[in-house]
């Protein structure tokens, strides 16, 4: 008999540029590539929870390309954030249809990090809008999320692209998707968030040399020369990241056993 890997896919951090993953999984879902479950990062975290949750790929890429998203974001004086996160809260909200972990799809896993310990934090329980919240609270920008003795933030501080996670959680194949160090990288420093997102990203640099080994399949969408903050640019990102998925497709069918070949 033909084997049935446990197929993980792993959305790593990018904020912006992370919209890329909602061309990848819209290219992964029409073409029935298998995953048998998703473990995310910051925006992977929030693109993979909202597709466990129930959400159309396809809608969801329409609505943030039609969508202010910074009418969610309740800037205040900052004490531990710019953004206080009540209105991402109440939007993470509606777009998880108030899902618990226990509810999704398929199995997921996301990361955060928890200031109190320095660790690593695997949030895979309780509501999976929380869990978004608190992957994708950048340091200094999204007020942290406190969860029992934790202070969480962004898990991109200490895991931006969560291929040892899957590996632990029985993946016998993964598809990553790197959404940061692919090519046509650009700097541009032009207010705090670029010095934030930009600090975490060298921070990250050599976990990810680290770790893009350990993946079977790894796509790198062309989203370097966004900005962190190019939300306006919802439409180019996610169509460049199903042109990454399209070109992965021969590579993904080749690991494959054929029962599991479309």
């Amino acid at each position: 008999m033909d084997p049935s890997p446990k197929i993980a896919l792993v959305l790593g951090a990018g904020s912006a540029r992370g919209l890329a993953h909602i061309g990848v999984l819209q290219v992964l879902v029409e073409n029935s590539i298998p995953f048998d479950l998703i473990v995310g990062s910051s925006m992977g975290a929030m693109v993979g929870g909202l597709y466990a949750c129930g959400t159309d790929m396809v809608m969801l890429g329409k609505m943030i390309d039609n969508m202010d998203l910074r009418v969610f974001f309740d800037v205040r004086l900052p004490r531990m954030g710019f953004i206080a996160g009540k209105k991402m809260d109440a939007l993470l909200s509606l777009l998880t249809k108030k899902k618990t972990f226990a509810e999704t799809l398929l199995p997921l896993h996301m990361m955060a990090t928890d200031l109190i310990s320095g660790d690593s934090v695997v949030l895979d329980s309780g509501p999976v809008a929380d869990a978004i919240r608190a992957s994708v609270s950048v340091p200094g920008v999204f007020s942290p999320v406190k969860k029992g003795d934790m202070i969480l933030v962004d898990g991109a501080v200490t895991d931006r692209l969560p291929v040892k996670v899957a590996r632990e959680r029985g993946a016998d194949m993964v598809i990553a998707v790197d959404v940061m160090f692919g090519g046509g990288k650009e700097i541009n420093i032009r207010n705090t968030l670029d010095v934030i997102i930009t600090s975490l990203d060298i921070m990250q640099k050599g976990q990810f040399e680290h770790v893009k080994g350990m993946s079977d399949v790894l796509i790198q969408p062309q989203v370097g020369g966004f900005s962190p903050r190019a939300f306006d640019k919802a439409a180019q990102i996610i169509a460049l990241g199903r042109q990454a998925a399209e070109q992965s497709l021969e590579q993904i069918y080749s690991k494959l056993p054929p029962s599991q070949r479309p």
